[in-house]
């Protein structure tokens, strides 16, 4: 596959993406006008920072006058499950991958683009994501701006309902994939069930969805390599 037909195949793999995005970064830019950003901030600030749990945090902490220091410190914690989601990726890539691909990859993890990247069979091509990322991203900073301009003149449940393509396009990354491996198709209900008891347990369910989302990742993968360790192609030869 050459750059140009992997940039493509991105692309049209981000469109879904984006649609999501824009509804979901509309909402986004509405809480961003509260704390009196204007379009041109809330869309630089999704196009630099393309998280909505973070960016959502890091517009309290604007409204409330917060520190610098306590913007970025905020930021890394509610974003710390991109680090898990960077190594992972990490073993995607072939061994010869330049490392200004693999920081061009990095920059832009999202959930959604990280889950389209893992359920690609074979080794990740960085122009796929690429592709991915030059229609999603543009499409979350302006709806984050549209929202600003719009304010509060949508209802709110429209703004909610229309957040819902985001979670088909959820649900058709991990569908297919899990109907080919009966481990996956065995563990996404496990990490749903987990996750919501820990929502609702003391002291795990007070922490912040994103650190909740690393420890919880980091304690079900190791519990699942322990239970399916996966074989080295070394191994499966032998």
């Amino acid at each position: 596959m050459t750059r140009r037909e992997a940039f493509t195949k991105g692309m049209k793999a981000g469109i879904p993406i984006a649609l999501g995005y824009f509804a979901v970064s509309f909402s986004l830019g509405i809480a961003a006008r509260n704390v009196g950003l204007t379009p041109f901030q809330g869309f630089l600030a999704s196009l630099l920072n393309s998280a909505s749990a973070g960016e959502y945090a890091l517009f309290s902490l604007i409204g409330a006058g917060a520190s610098f220091l306590e913007l970025v410190f905020v930021t890394i914690v509610a974003n710390g499950r991109y680090f898990l989601m960077g190594c992972a990726l990490g073993q995607k890539f072939s061994e010869d991958t330049p490392l200004i691909h693999r920081f061009g990859v990095g920059f832009y993890i999202t959930d959604e683009i990280f889950s389209l990247s893992v359920s690609l069979p074979g080794q990740l091509n960085p122009f796929v994501n690429y592709g991915a990322i030059a229609v999603a991203v543009p499409s979350w900073a302006v709806g984050t701006a549209l929202g600003v301009i719009a304010g509060n003149l949508l209802p709110a449940r429209l703004v909610s309902a229309l957040s819902v393509a985001l979670f088909g396009m959820f649900i058709a990354c991990f569908v297919p994939p899990a109907k080919k491996n009966r481990v996956l198709l065995f563990a996404i209900p496990v990490c749903f069930l987990v996750s919501y008891i820990a929502s609702r347990m003391p002291y795990i369910g007070e922490l912040s969805e994103g650190t909740r989302a690393v420890i919880l990742t980091v304690v079900i993968a190791t519990a699942l390599a322990f239970v399916f360790p996966v074989k080295d192609e070394e191994e499966a030869e032998g």
